[in-house]
C-alpha cells in the first residue's frame, strides 16, 4: 500500500502547484479530496468547463435550525488543481468529509475555514519567531515565496507545529474519523497503486495516525443523510473574488485573491509588478494622484523590504507596504489591514482601502450552460420572463388591477429573498398607507442567478421560499417589534398568508417580549388596519395578524400600568399606543381582546399619580370611549389631574385618545373652560405650550366648534373662527397678562392700591 497525504492551506497557489505534480508523478488509482462525500455523485458537474471561481453551496433546514454553507474554488485552490489533475491522469476522484449540513459545520458557513486559526498561540509562535505580522505574511515568508524544492517537507514541519499536541475539538475529531475511513477503503480497493489524499494540513497528521492505527472496513464508508424532517440540497453557484476575501469577512483561505491569481498564473515577479499597476490605475480612475515617482518609489521601497525580509522578490506584504510607504503621507488612525487579519476596518485611509480593493479583483465565475439548477431558479426565470420583468428598466404595478398585484407580488419576493437587481422606487409604506401603485427599477445583475440558487434552498418556488424567508425572518426578529412589523408587512406585499401552524406561537412571544410601548402601538396600529380592511393584499382575517393584534393589545396595557414616569413630558408614541388599544377593543373582539380587562385598567392608570400626564389623559379618554359609566365622579378625577405644569400633557392624551368627551354637547369642555380660567396668568404662561400642542390634535373644523361651544357657554357673540385667526401671538397675550399681575401685586405690595383694584 502506498499513501501520500498531502496537507494544505486552502485557495494556495504553492499547495496547488505540488497537488498538481504529486497526483501527476504517482498517477494513483484514488485522490480523495477534502469535500462533501454527499457530492460524489455528482463530481461530474464540476468538471463541465465553468469559469471559475464557482463554489459547491449548500442549503439545510430543519425545525431547530437553517444552515448555509459554501466550499468555494478557484484555479489555485489545491482542492480544484487535485480535481483537474486526477482526471487528467484517470484516476478514481472521492470527496472525502462530512456532508455540509452535518452539525460538525454548525458553527461555520464556511467548509474552507481554516483550522490554524481557531489555533492561534501556535501561530502567533511562529509569527514571532519570523519577524511578521500574522498568519497570511507567515504563509508568504515560509512557502509562497520559498522554492519549489522542500515544498512538502516545510508543509508538514509547518502543519506538524499548527497542530502540535493540542487536542482537536469534536466537530474536528468527527470530521477526522470520518474521512480515515475512506483513506483506509481506499487503500484497500488500490492494492499495490498509490493513493493521494488532499486535506487541510491541520488534519493530516491525525489522518496519518488514524489510517495506520485501524484495519479497513468492508467497502466505502455510507454517507450521512439528513434527518427525518430535514431537507439539504446542494447546487453550483457561481462565485466572486470578492466574497472569496479575507477582507472581504471570508472566513478562510487567502487575502487578496487577484493577487494569488497572477501568483498562480505567472509567478512573484509578475505578481508583484501586477499588483503595483492595479493599485495605480484603480486610484487614477477614482480621481487620486498617482505620479511616475510615486511608483518609482514605491517599487524601491518594496524591493528594499524584500531584501530586508528575505525574499528574493517582493511579496505581496513588501509591495503594499512600499505603496502605502509612497502614496499615504497622513498618520494613520488605524493598523494597515494586511498587518492584522480579517476584515478592513473603519477608519482606512481611502488609499489603503482602493488598495486592498485592486487586490481583491472583480473576476466573478460563471457557470456551464448545462450545470444542473434548484426549481427556484427555473421558476423565477419563468415568473420574470411571463411578466415582461426579465428586461432592464422601470416597471410599473398598480395595486388595484389583478395584474398589477401579481406583479407586485413576484418583485417583492424576490426582494424579501435579497436578490439583486430589483428595487423599489415607490410604494405603500405601511398598511394604512393610500398609496395603491409601484414603481420599479429592474436590472440585469451579475449576482441575480448566485443569489437565486442560494435562496433555492427556501423553496421550489417565489412563493414557497418567500414565505419560509419571511417566517425565518420572524423568528430572527424575537423582541424587535420594529423589525416584526416589518417582516409582517412583507408578508402582505409578498401574498403570503399561509406562514405554518407554529408561525402565530412565534408572533405571540416576539410581542411578549416588546418593551417599547411606542413601538409596540406603531406594530398594533399598521397590524390591526391589515387584519381589518385589506383585501387588497389578501390579509384581512389573517390568523397570524391576529395574534399580534390580541397580544400586542394585551402587552401594551401591562406595560402601561407600571408605566411610572411622572415627569416626563407628553410623548405623542405613547399616546398612539392607546389610541391603537382603543381600535382593537372597538374592532377586534372577535380575536380575544377583552374590552373589560381595558376599562379596569384604564381606571387604574387614569388614576395613578405616579403615571406621566399624557398616559393618565390618555387612558382617562380610553376609558370613556369603551364604558358608558367610566367613573363615579368624572369632574371630580379631571379636576383632580389638573395642575399648570401639567395640564397641556394630559389634555394632549385625552385629545390624542378621545375628541369626543369635549365636542359632545354637554361635555367636559365647561369643565375645562373653568378649570384653565382659574390659572393665574403666570401659571397661564407656563402651561401654555403643551396646550397648544394638545390641541393640535383637533383639526381646524372641530377647533372653531370648539370657539363656539365656548363663546356659547360664556354668552359671548361673534364668530368663532376669528379666534383662531389672532393678529398677536398668544404667548404674548399671556406675557402682557402676566406682566400684569406682576405690576399689580408689586403695587398693592407697596400700598399703591388696594388688594384686588387694578389701574
Amino acid at each position: 500500500m502506498s499513501l501520500t497525504v498531502i496537507g494544505v492551506r486552502h485557495h494556495s497557489p504553492a499547495c496547488a502547484r505540488l497537488v498538481g505534480a504529486t497526483i501527476a508523478a504517482l498517477r494513483p488509482a484514488h485522490v480523495l479530496i477534502e469535500g462533501p462525500a454527499d457530492m460524489n455523485q455528482r463530481i461530474g458537474e464540476l468538471l463541465l468547463g465553468h469559469e471559475l471561481p464557482v463554489a459547491i453551496f449548500t442549503s439545510y433546514a430543519d425545525e431547530r435550525r437553517r444552515h448555509g454553507s459554501w466550499a468555494p474554488f478557484c484555479e489555485y485552490s489545491p482542492e480544484w488543481e487535485a480535481l483537474r489533475a486526477a482526471r487528467e491522469c484517470g484516476a478514481e476522484t472521492r470527496f472525502i468529509d462530512l456532508p455540509a449540513w452535518h452539525e460538525a459545520f454548525a458553527d461555520r458557513d464556511n467548509r474552507y475555514a481554516d483550522a490554524e486559526l481557531r489555533y492561534a498561540e501556535a501561530v502567533g509562535r511562529l509569527c514571532e519567531s519570523f519577524g511578521v505580522d500574522n498568519s497570511d505574511a507567515l504563509w508568504d515568508h515560509v512557502v509562497e515565496m520559498g522554492p519549489d524544492e522542500g515544498l512538502a517537507e516545510r508543509l508538514t514541519a509547518y502543519f506538524d507545529v499548527i497542530r502540535g499536541d493540542a487536542e482537536a475539538g469534536p466537530s474536528d475529531t468527527a470530521r477526522e474519523a470520518y474521512m480515515a475511513r475512506w483513506i483506509r477503503a481506499a487503500l484497500a480497493d488500490a492494492g499495490d497503486r498509490p493513493v493521494v489524499a488532499v486535506v487541510g494540513g491541520f488534519h493530516r497528521p491525525a489522518l496519518l495516525r488514524l489510517t495506520a492505527s485501524a484495519a479497513a472496513g468492508p467497502g466505502w464508508p455510507e454517507i450521512p443523510q439528513p434527518p427525518d424532517g430535514a431537507t439539504a440540497r446542494s447546487y453550483l453557484v457561481p462565485y466572486s473574488f470578492r466574497r472569496l476575501d479575507a477582507f472581504g469577512g471570508y472566513q478562510s483561505g487567502m487575502p487578496s485573491p487577484e493577487y494569488y491569481q497572477q501568483l498562480w498564473e505567472s509567478g512573484p515577479e509578475q505578481a508583484a509588478r501586477h499588483l503595483v499597476t492595479a493599485v495605480a490605475e484603480r486610484l487614477r480612475k477614482r480621481g487620486q494622484a498617482v505620479s511616475t515617482a510615486d511608483l518609482i518609489a514605491a517599487r524601491a521601497g518594496a524591493e528594499a523590504l524584500a531584501r530586508l525580509r528575505g525574499h528574493s522578490c517582493p511579496a505581496r506584504v513588501d509591495v503594499l507596504d512600499g505603496l502605502a510607504a509612497a502614496l499615504v503621507s497622513e498618520a494613520l488612525d488605524v493598523p494597515l489591514p494586511w498587518a492584522v487579519r480579517g476584515t478592513v476596518t473603519a477608519g482606512q485611509h481611502p488609499a489603503v482601502i482602493e488598495m486592498t480593493a485592486a487586490l481583491s479583483g472583480d473576476r466573478h465565475g460563471r457557470l456551464h450552460p448545462d450545470t444542473p439548477l434548484p426549481p427556484l431558479v427555473h421558476a423565477a426565470t419563468a415568473e420574470l420572463e411571463r411578466h415582461g420583468l426579465d428586461r432592464a428598466g422601470e416597471h410599473g404595478a398598480d395595486l388595484l388591477d389583478p395584474r398589477g398585484r401579481e406583479i407586485s407580488r413576484v418583485l417583492h419576493r424576490l426582494r424579501v429573498l435579497a436578490v439583486p437587481g430589483f428595487r423599489r422606487i415607490t410604494g405603500p409604506a405601511t398598511g394604512i398607507d393610500p398609496v395603491l401603485a409601484e414603481r420599479w427599477t429592474v436590472q440585469n445583475h451579475e449576482q441575480r442567478l448566485t443569489a437565486l440558487i442560494e435562496a433555492g434552498g427556501y423553496g421550489p418556488t417565489l412563493e414557497t421560499a418567500a414565505a419560509a424567508r419571511i417566517a425565518e425572518s420572524i423568528d430572527q426578529a424575537a423582541g424587535d417589534l420594529g423589525a416584526l412589523a416589518g417582516t409582517l408587512f412583507d408578508a402582505a406585499l409578498c401574498g403570503v398568508t399561509d406562514l405554518g401552524e407554529d408561525v402565530p406561537e412565534r408572533l405571540r412571544q416576539g410581542v411578549a417580549a416588546g418593551s417599547d410601548l411606542p413601538v409596540l402601538g406603531r406594530v398594533l396600529a399598521v397590524t390591526l388596519a391589515l387584519w381589518r380592511h385589506d383585501r387588497l393584499l389578501g390579509t384581512a382575517g389573517s390568523e397570524a395578524l391576529a395574534v399580534v393584534v390580541a397580544a400586542a393589545t394585551r402587552r401594551i396595557l401591562w406595560l402601561a400600568e407600571g408605566w411610572h414616569a411622572a415627569g416626563a413630558p407628553a410623548d405623542r408614541g405613547r399616546i398612539a399606543a392607546v389610541a391603537a388599544v382603543r381600535d382593537a377593543v372597538l374592532h377586534a373582539a372577535a380575536v380575544g381582546v377583552d374590552r373589560v380587562a381595558a376599562v379596569e385598567v384604564a381606571a387604574r392608570v387614569a388614576a395613578d399619580r405616579a403615571a406621566p400626564p399624557d398616559l393618565r389623559g390618555a387612558f382617562y379618554g380610553l376609558g370613556h370611549v369603551l364604558a358608558e359609566s367610566f367613573l363615579e365622579d368624572p369632574a371630580q378625577a379631571v379636576r383632580g389631574a389638573f395642575a399648570a405644569g401639567t395640564a397641556g400633557d394630559w389634555l394632549a392624551g385625552l385629545f390624542g385618545v378621545a375628541r369626543e368627551p369635549v365636542l359632545a354637547p354637554g361635555g367636559i369642555l365647561g369643565l375645562l373652560d373653568e378649570l384653565v380660567t382659574g390659572f393665574g396668568a403666570e401659571d397661564f404662561l407656563v402651561a401654555l405650550p403643551a396646550l397648544r400642542q394638545a390641541f393640535e390634535y383637533f383639526p381646524p373644523r372641530e377647533r372653531e366648534t370648539i370657539g363656539e361651544r365656548l363663546m356659547a357657554h360664556r354668552g359671548v357673540d361673534g364668530y368663532a373662527r376669528d379666534l383662531l385667526r389672532t393678529t398677536v401671538p398668544a404667548e404674548i397675550v399671556a406675557a402682557g397678562l402676566a406682566l400684569d399681575e406682576t405690576v399689580e401685586r408689586r403695587l398693592a405690595q407697596a400700598g399703591l392700591i388696594s388688594a384686588g383694584e387694578t389701574r
